[in-house]
C-alpha cells in the first residue's frame, strides 16, 4: 500500500503499528477500556450537573461519594 501512493492507508498502518500491542492484548484476553470509558462519561454527566459550583473539595467529595 506504502507503494501506490494511498495516504489513507498509511495512516492506518502507522496506527496499528503505534498500538499493536493493545491491539493484540483484546484478542490474548478481551480486555478494553469500556469501563474507564464509562467510568469518563458518567464524571463528565456529573460535571455538567454542577457547572458553577466553585467549591472544588466539595465537587470531588460528591464525585466519591457517588462513584467510589
Amino acid at each position: 500500500m506504502r507503494q501506490a501512493g494511498f495516504k489513507a492507508f498509511n495512516t492506518v498502518a502507522r496506527s496499528i503499528q503505534n498500538h499493536y500491542t493493545t491491539i493484540l492484548n483484546y484478542f490474548d484476553n478481551r480486555s478494553t477500556n469500556a469501563s474507564a470509558e464509562s467510568f469518563n462519561a458518567k464524571i463528565k454527566a456529573f460535571r455538567s450537573q454542577f457547572r458553577g459550583v466553585r467549591n472544588v473539595e466539595f465537587f470531588l467529595y460528591r464525585l466519591t461519594q457517588l462513584y467510589a
